[in-house]
Parts: structure tokens; C-alpha cells; sequence
């Protein structure tokens, strides 16, 4: 099921927090109502934990993670990282990378077996990724754009991928990741679909603008539906 939210204001979700099959990290501070969300849907499943990274708040922009494991950039403090160890469940490897382009989560979108990076990211990196994240790598684009974790959101069920992206990318990039694509907006219209949704195999938290239309084009690829899930979709569009 996915469901709406807004960090102070803001409907950049992707930007607060980071959501995996094992955990999931949102910003310290800011509303509390933006936390329970996040509570409601996923803490009898999954640690929902508080974090700041390098003292700021935007966790999911700079990290990048799935059920294996958690990376985070060079600015992370020593104290914030034997937080995140201490807090995410025993299975999950939490490593710092040393890496030029560091928010991680705008260069890099991944489910639990592939990760499509930054066409410039390092080799020693990319191997990082590879090793951490239990994940085969490829560098690639979406619609031209090379920053793939703002304009794509993967999870083993599916990937939304921004609004422009050709047919034929977005078929050769779903032969890639081994799972569906689909081409679509988030908070009424935004092509940053990684600012916008943040989502694992059972859950999706969007934006609190995201039209009913969208979220069934979420729940629809991320296979999130429950019965009836596109009728609210087609009330929104008759009204």
C-alpha cells in the first residue's frame, strides 16, 4: 500500500528518508507525524530508525542501501556510524565510501540484486557497491540524465523511472535490473521520482501532493495493489 507524507513542509520524502527491505532511516528532528507514518506502515516488519548524516538531515539523499547493506558518505561521523550499527538488524554491513560525488543516494538506484550508478562513479566504488550491497553494477542513465537515483526508484518488484525516459531505454535498462519498468511523476507532476517515493516490496510513502492517479501508477509497479487499488485513481479522474 502506499501512502502520503511531508517532512516540515516539504513533499521531497525521498529526500528524509531511506526505506529497504530491513530497515528504514528518517531524518532526526522535523514532524513528528512524518515519523509515525513510517511507524504505522513499517515497524512491525522493520527498525525504523532516526539519523542525521554528517549533521544533516537529508539521510536519503546522501545513503544508499538494501537488505544486505547500508552505505554512507565520507562525511558520516564516527559517532553516527556505531549509531546506524548499533540500531539496523545484525544481517546489514554498514560501510563508509571514500568518493567524490558524495550523495550516494542521487548517484546510485538499487533493489537486492542489481544497482545502476553514476556514469563517473570510481572503480574502487563501484566495487564497494558490489561487495556491500551484494549487487551486480552497471552504469547507465534514464532519460539522458546521469544523476539515476533522482529520476529512478527500484524494488524486486518493479522500477519507476522519470516521466521522459524512451521506450527503448527504459527496455534495455528493464533487461538490466531483471524487473518491470514504468514511466511516471510523483507530487503532482515532479519528474524527481527518487525525492518524491521512497518504497520497498511492501511499502511506498509518497509525497503529499502525489495525485490519486500516481499513486496507482505506484501501487501498479511496485505491485503494491490491493483489490480496487486504481479505483481511487478513477474517482480522481471522473471528479
Amino acid at each position: 500500500m502506499a501512502v502520503r507524507a511531508s517532512f516540515e513542509n516539504s513533499n521531497e520524502v525521498g529526500v528524509f528518508s531511506r526505506l529497504t527491505n530491513s530497515y528504514c532511516l528518517v531524518a532526526l528532528g522535523g514532524s513528528e507525524n512524518f515519523y509515525s507514518v513510517f511507524e504505522a506502515q513499517l515497524s512491525k516488519h522493520i527498525p525504523v530508525v532516526h539519523a542525521t548524516i554528517g549533521g544533516t538531515r537529508i539521510c536519503g539523499r546522501v545513503t544508499v542501501g538494501n537488505r544486505h547493506g547500508l552505505l554512507v558518505p565520507s562525511i558520516t561521523t564516527d559517532q553516527e556510524l556505531s549509531h546506524l550499527r548499533n540500531h539496523l538488524p545484525e544481517g546489514v554491513r554498514v560501510q563508509k565510501v571514500e568518493e567524490r560525488l558524495s550523495a550516494l543516494g542521487n548517484c546510485i538506484a538499487c533493489n537486492d540484486y542489481v544497482a545502476l550508478v553514476h556514469t563517473d562513479l570510481d572503480r574502487e566504488t563501484e566495487e564497494v557497491i558490489a561487495d556491500t550491497l551484494q549487487v551486480d553494477v552497471f552504469r547507465a542513465t534514464v532519460a539522458q540524465k546521469v544523476l539515476v537515483g533522482s529520476y529512478c526508484v527500484l524494488t524486486n518488484q518493479g522500477g519507476l523511472v522519470h516521466a521522459r525516459t524512451p521506450m527503448q531505454d527504459m527496455e534495455e535498462l528493464s533487461q538490466l535490473v531483471q524487473v518491470p519498468l514504468t514511466a511516471g511523476t510523483v507530487n503532482r507532476g515532479s519528474d524527481i521520482i527518487g525525492a518524491g517515493v521512497v518504497a520497498n516490496d511492501w511499502a511506498a510513502v509518497c509525497g503529499m501532493d502525489t495525485t490519486a492517479t500516481e499513486i496507482g501508477v505506484v501501487e501498479s509497479i511496485f505491485k503494491l495493489s490491493t483489490a480496487g487499488g486504481m479505483q481511487s485513481a478513477l474517482i480522481d479522474t471522473i471528479m
